[in-house]
């Protein structure tokens, strides 16, 4: 059958922009009601454990109990750090500058929903988008379009519970998923917001429509030697298998100093981390079953995406130790297209190098960023915040992450300062809009009504400290 790709997506969003313009007068009150709803609903045990099955079984990645624990966090997360705060009318009056500013909806909003968080997403961006007035249609991936349906349907009726258009939240339907509606859906809407692998995020930048996108994820920790080991362990270990590693905020490569190699390595294992060598055999097996083409192109294999760690080593032909929770791979040769291991692995599986000093392993962060994720993130465990503090002057990132697993606090968490967010940003290195993590902020326009004030020009000698040039 054909498909008027562009005549399905017009009539998609006049109906979200008639849901969305009965609720433009809609007041505070109104709208909080609405996100609230949303939130205690999606967030109730069986429902939320039936997204979780439901996206595992369809997508055949991640581990459903974490799906679970996603929903909980990011969407009660969310909801919390909007809870109270106005997003309708007049939400700002400076009396010194005579600036009032009204929060007014940007309308139709289209949101790209990755099939490694097509549990959360599609709830999360719903909830922004309805505490600014807006309507959304959510295009997800086509291993997560049942899913996206099934999350969308409790949303509606939520919506219709409380007396609001259904059509404020509008899932593409499962046999219109495609890469062309998509590219339509960016095209006629008034903003995207786009979450998903660098060639859609690249298509959204393009579409001529206003955008939210994220730069590539690539994180890479520094491991000083100077806290205990054994809780960096854990830490690491908690994060990279999270969902099986679904999330582009993993440890994908980990610098040791030379000082704590060793002890480092045996922490590791002794939580259930097995260590490939550089010399082994093993190492280049493990190589070829992520990226089947190198040298030739490092596409990763699909089939070990967000697969667990002893699933992957036996398809590589790789035997591991009972009870292996992740890989470690030692890579110490260089960096770049000859040693595709310094890129995302998307997977329980990460780089492993040694540092002979503090120097030493932010040159080799550097070089891993420049190849795949700046802007992104980075870490490092430690005792010296100067360090830190370097980190957060030199490092091309937007997010340095202390003393913590990444992929458990770079979108935000209950013992992190990070807003909460399905869709991080990575500043003009990742080729983004924004530097911070993406929430209900970012989809509202303003308007600032301005009042006449005294003069506020300064003289010459005011201006310039009496001094001249």
């Amino acid at each position: 059958m054909s498909i008027d790709y562009a005549k399905y997506v017009s009539d998609l969003v006049a109906r979200a922009r008639a849901a969305q313009e009965a609720i433009e007068n809609y007041t505070q009150e109104q709208v909080d009601e609405l996100c609230a709803a949303i939130a205690y609903r999606t967030t109730r045990p069986e429902w939320a454990q039936q997204a979780a099955e439901m996206l595992v079984a369809e997508s055949g990645m991640g581990i459903a109990a974490n799906k679970v624990a996603k929903i909980y966090t990011k969407v009660k997360g969310g909801y919390r750090d909007m809870k109270g705060q106005k997003s309708v009318g007049l939400v700002e009056v400076n009396e010194e500058t005579g600036i009032r500013k009204y929060a007014r909806p940007m309308g139709v909003i289209g949101a790209i929903i990755p099939v490694t968080n097509g549990e959360a997403t599609p709830i999360f961006k719903s909830i922004a988008a309805i505490k600014g007035r807006n309507a959304i249609i959510l295009a997800p991936h086509p291993k997560a379009a049942k899913t996206n349906m099934f999350v969308s349907e409790r949303i509606r009726e939520t919506l219709k519970m409380y007396g609001a258009p259904e059509d404020l939240v509008i899932p593409i339907e499962a046999e219109y998923v495609s890469i062309e509606t998509s590219g339509e859906l960016m095209k006629q809407v008034d903003f995207v917001l786009a979450t998903g692998g660098t060639p859609m995020v690249r298509a959204a930048y393009s579409s001529g429509t206003p955008t939210i996108g994220v730069g590539t994820g690539n994180v890479v920790t520094i491991v000083d030697g100077s806290t205990d080991l054994d809780k960096v362990a854990d830490m690491i270990i908690a994060s990279k298998t999270f969902d099986n590693a679904t999330s582009c905020s993993t440890e994908n490569n980990i610098i040791v100093f030379e000082s704590c190699y060793d002890q480092f390595v045996e922490a590791m294992a002794k939580k259930g981390a097995y260590t490939i060598k550089e010399d082994s055999e093993d190492k280049e097996k493990i190589v070829k079953t992520l990226w089947p083409n190198t040298p030739e192109d490092h596409v990763l294999n699909r089939h070990i995406v967000a697969r667990p760690a002893a699933e992957i080593a036996e398809l590589a032909g790789v035997k591991v130790p009972e009870g292996t929770k992740m890989i470690m791979v030692e890579e110490n040769r260089g960096f770049g297209n000859e040693f595709p291991l310094t890129g995302e692995k998307l997977s329980p599986v990460a780089e492993l190098r040694r540092a002979k000093d503090f120097e030493d392993a932010l040159q080799q962060l550097e070089a891993i960023l420049n190849y795949q994720g700046l802007g992104h993130s980075c870490g490092i465990h430690t005792t010296d915040m100067e360090k830190a503090h370097i980190m957060g002057e030199r490092v091309k990132v937007c997010k340095v992450v202390v003393n913590q697993a990444q992929s458990l606090v770079n979108s935000g968490a209950w013992t992190c300062g990070y807003p909460m967010s399905m869709t991080l940003g990575c500043g003009t290195w990742g080729h983004n809009s924004i530097s911070h993590n993406a929430t209900w902020k970012d989809l509202l326009n303003f308007t600032y009504v301005s009042t006449p004030i005294p003069s506020t020009q300064p003289t010459d000698e005011e201006l310039f400290d009496g001094k001249t040039y």
